[in-house]
């Protein structure tokens, strides 16, 4: 996630619906302050506010045990995988780059044009059939 600046930050604002879930996240166990500062870009004193305002648990002092994810380890994970890809596709490019280079050399050397006889579509047979019957 790209990091806002403090403007940005000022300037938003979660809607209730948001930091109750939020709120009752933290207390199931499903996801810490820290995580939800951290994907959100939010300061911890005000996630401490919305326990403070919206919290269930404030007053039982017992916590419940939630065996599904939050929708905030999900989005964790899912940047997670969205860097592992971009790093894949980054080092795909670079074999693709490696690839393009060494057919260009390939092309100097031999004095072949390996990428217009890559692109040609392929022949229908009467081609190889002409070519076999010469005699060189």
């Amino acid at each position: 996630m790209e990091k806002l600046t403090i403007e940005e930050r000022r300037r938003r604002r979660f809607s209730e619906s948001f930091k109750r879930k939020k709120v009752q996240e933290i207390e199931s166990g499903q996801t810490k302050i820290s995580e939800i500062c951290r994907v959100y870009q939010v300061k911890g004193q005000n996630v401490y506010r919305w326990l403070h305002k919206y919290g269930s648990m404030q007053q039982k002092k017992e916590r419940l045990i939630v065996e599904t994810e939050s929708d905030t380890l999900k989005v964790i994970e899912l940047q997670k995988q969205v860097a592992e890809l971009e790093r894949i596709i980054g080092q795909k490019q670079i074999e693709i780059d490696f690839k393009d280079k060494m057919i260009d050399l390939a092309e100097e050397v031999y004095h072949v044009d390996i990428k217009k006889k890559f692109c040609t579509r392929p022949s229908n047979g009467s081609e190889t059939t002409e070519t076999n019957t010469h005699t060189h």
